[in-house]
């Protein structure tokens, strides 16, 4: 419509009336994906992102700084919490102050699904860093009907290195390997990718490489030692982690830049220990007899809430946010994740009717249609045909 009926005033009401609704339509669209795919509750993934603000925000509490998943720590912004099916489909979505850590938020969520949708066995299926050891003690206990997945940092490989060295590995597919430890009620599994690892390694040496041709640049010219200080920040934040297997020796304050002053060295021995460990990942569970096959199966699925982080801030313009208060703000990442079962709800149909086809192709190629028919049912059986232009 033109904006003399609908002018964008109105427009933000509507986001106002829409909002207090959050949790009935949550609970309505669980039905349809039941009605329509019969699909699956009883895996949930969970993980968490951000977006930010342009403007000082100062009408909304939540928006601070913090840990910015968009690279913009600059900017002021909220944490977005999503809990989805292994189908993609999205069961809750909260937006967090701009600071929380993602240790502090799994418990709101286990209760808000459980107060949404009732009690069920469910499995949790997470990233290290987001379940602290308190709330995984509480899962485990037995009056609770919750079973969890979760990475585990690589530090914990070492702490039963002898343990794994004895245990055989198992083939769960063509390029994964794993083996099963189980410790105080709790299964670990730890599996090597021979894809992930050949990936890690590459993207290692190519930050490496590019650093190492930086600093010997720096040492063919050898600028003033100011500047080369500076030049040496900047090829470390580049370079990531990757910094940590070349160690550097800088003149002191006094002495000038030379050659034998100004020396690096690449830690051989622990570049390759890295590789060693690279493709390597340790999962916890309490699904003590579960087989390894589905449970390495269920943690590759995060992959399906991650893409729908990359669609929402691509192809759903869920940032920047450029409302200033509040609850505007949590209605327009409402109505983007809505837009999101839309998208979960059309790509669940193309596999079925058209398998080929992504649901942005299907949108490029409804876009050429410029008239329809509408066809509408009546109660007493005829049909109702509407021509209406695009």
């Amino acid at each position: 419509m033109d904006f003399a009926v609908a002018e964008k005033d109105r427009l933000y009401r509507c986001l106002d009336r829409l909002l207090e609704h959050k949790r009935e339509l949550f609970v309505w669209l669980r039905q349809k994906w039941a009605d329509l795919f019969q699909a699956d509750f009883d895996v949930l993934l969970y993980d968490l992102t951000s977006t930010y603000f342009e403007g000082e925000m100062e009408q909304n509490p939540k928006a601070l700084r913090g840990y910015s998943r968009d690279g913009r720590p600059d900017c002021l912004q909220v944490v977005i919490g999503l809990v989805v099916t292994t189908d993609g489909f999205p069961l809750a979505c909260e937006v967090l102050n701009g600071n929380t850590a993602d240790c502090t938020t799994l418990r709101g969520f286990l209760e808000r699904i459980e107060q949404t949708y009732g009690k069920a066995r469910r499995v949790w299926v997470m990233d290290r860093g987001i379940p602290t050891e308190e709330i995984l003690r509480e899962l485990r206990a037995p009056e609770r009907q919750t079973s969890y997945l979760v990475g585990t940092p690589k530090s914990r490989i070492a702490k039963y290195e002898k343990q794994w060295l004895d245990l055989p590995w198992r083939q769960v597919r063509d390029s994964v390997e794993v083996k099963l430890f189980e410790d105080d009620g709790e299964l670990y599994l730890l599996a090597k990718s021979t894809g992930c690892q050949a990936k890690e390694i590459a993207m290692r040496r190519k930050r490496l490489a590019r650093l190492l041709w930086k600093l010997r640049a720096m040492r063919r010219s050898l600028p003033a030692r100011d500047q080369l200080l500076m030049r040496i920040g900047a090829a470390k934040t580049q370079a990531g982690r990757a910094f940590g297997y070349v160690t550097i020796e800088l003149p002191k304050k006094d002495e000038p830049v030379t050659r034998s002053t100004f020396r690096l060295r690449v830690e051989k021995e622990k570049l390759r220990l890295a590789e060693q460990r690279d493709g390597h990942y340790l999962l916890r569970s309490n699904l003590v007899g579960e087989a390894p096959a589905i449970l390495w199966q269920r943690y590759i699925q995060l992959t399906q809430i991650e893409a729908a982080f990359r669609s929402l801030k691509s192809e759903l313009k869920v940032r920047p946010i450029y409302h200033q208060v509040e609850h505007r703000v949590d209605a327009h990442i409402l109505i983007a994740f809505l837009a999101y079962c839309l998208q979960a709800t059309l790509k669940n149909r193309l596999q079925r009717h058209a398998p080929g086809l992504s649901p942005g192709a299907v949108l490029d190629k409804l876009a050429a249609i410029q008239l329809i028919d509408a066809w509408i049912p009546t109660v007493d059986g005829r049909w109702l045909v509407l021509p209406r232009c695009t």
